[in-house]
């Protein structure tokens, strides 16, 4: 996602400024939700400060890869806990010498707990203090969220996750803006497309399907990784590794994209959808934790959800020959994400934190 404000420019608009704790210009849900909210802070005029883990460290974890420089307001200040090997650290004074009337913690697993438990009391006397919870079960958080003003979920079943803590909040994970392409549905042939760095048993169900259709239609599937090719090899298929910056112009050249994801036993979303459902390409997904919530519009999900191999081949069918069922898809879609726009997300952070 690109930042499309200019800090300096939004930043004289308003003196009250917001700090946010979390991975930043990374490939991970974390750093997707802090931008897309970050940016909106600055559409708002609020001065926008970034506490961020350093590159090293925060680049052992496979899925988290930085995409692009930093701008000045970032400041990479703690080191990222490797699970069983360190518990990381965090440069307190950077920190602590910094003025900002608000301070969200974007929560994840391989943060430095302790030392940021441990700080909560002097940045409190000068900052309100919320926190947003990425982890997907309470055994993960190892420090006293009744410590934070307010604390942040994505939906109840987070809520839920957690447990008797008075002070939470839902907001929603925010969606991209939508940016339409111009494109007409298969009208310089059919494309499927997918981009990430999910394991290859994750693509299984779309090959298996996709080798059934490429006797009843003529297409390509185009893949993009960041970290190798998957384990497929096929005519149709076109892989290519490369670190994407700017997603919307391939989802606007394809006719359907297709999420991999496998099986999750802990509450979690997808911060793919999230950033692609703007595009208003019709999205497939499998029937995973990441999609359970997804809320029926008009009588269509804003993402077509397939059970198994059979469904799914169903569905794909349907997709490419029901122009109405597409419509209804693709108008979900635009539904949810009017509704869930980074702007009326960030606009909603910024009602509870002016509540506290």
């Amino acid at each position: 996602m690109e930042m499309k404000c200019s800090a300096m420019k939004c930043n004289s608009r308003n003196e009250r400024s917001i700090a946010i704790l979390s991975r930043w210009n990374a490939t991970c849900g974390v750093s997707l939700h802090a931008e897309l909210i970050g940016l909106e802070f600055l559409n708002l005029g609020y001065n926008l400060k970034i506490f961020a883990p350093k590159i090293e460290s925060a680049s052992r974890w496979w899925h988290h890869r930085i995409v692009r420089e930093d701008g000045f307001f970032v400041k990479r200040c703690f080191e990222e806990r490797d699970l069983n090997l360190s518990d990381g650290n965090l440069d307190e004074e950077v920190i602590l010498s910094e003025d900002f009337d608000f301070l969200i913690v974007e929560s994840y697993i391989s943060l430095p707990y302790a030392d940021i438990e441990k700080i909560l009391p002097e940045v409190k006397k000068k900052a309100k203090v919320v926190v947003v919870i990425h982890e997907g079960s309470r055994e993960d958080i190892e420090y006293s969220l009744e410590k934070f003003d307010k604390v942040i979920v994505f939906d109840e079943r987070y809520k839920k996750m957690l447990g008797e803590i008075e002070n939470v909040e839902i907001i929603p994970y925010p969606c991209h803006p939508i940016v339409e392409g111009r494109r007409k549905f298969g009208e310089d042939g059919l494309k499927f497309f997918t981009f990430g760095r999910q394991p290859s048993q994750e693509y299984e169900d779309y090959f298996r399907v996709l080798d059934k259709l490429c006797e009843r239609y003529n297409f390509t599937y185009h893949i993009i990784r960041s970290n190798g090719f998957i384990a497929f090899k096929r005519p149709w298929l076109i892989q290519e590794r490369k670190r994407v910056y700017d997603v919307y112009p391939y989802l606007h050249a394809a006719d359907i994209h297709l999420i991999p994801k496998g099986n999750a036993k802990r509450v979690v979303v997808s911060s793919t959808f999230y950033q692609c459902l703007g595009a208003l390409t019709p999205v497939v997904v499998p029937n995973t934790r990441h999609f359970e919530t997804l809320p029926e519009i008009n009588g269509v999900k804003p993402a077509v959800v397939y059970q198994d191999v059979e469904d799914l081949e169903e569905k794909i069918v349907r997709l490419i020959e029901d122009e109405k069922f597409r419509e209804q898809v693709v108008s979900a879609a635009r539904v949810y994400v009017e509704r869930n726009r980074s702007d009326r997300v960030a606009k909603r952070f910024i009602e509870v934190l002016n509540s506290i």
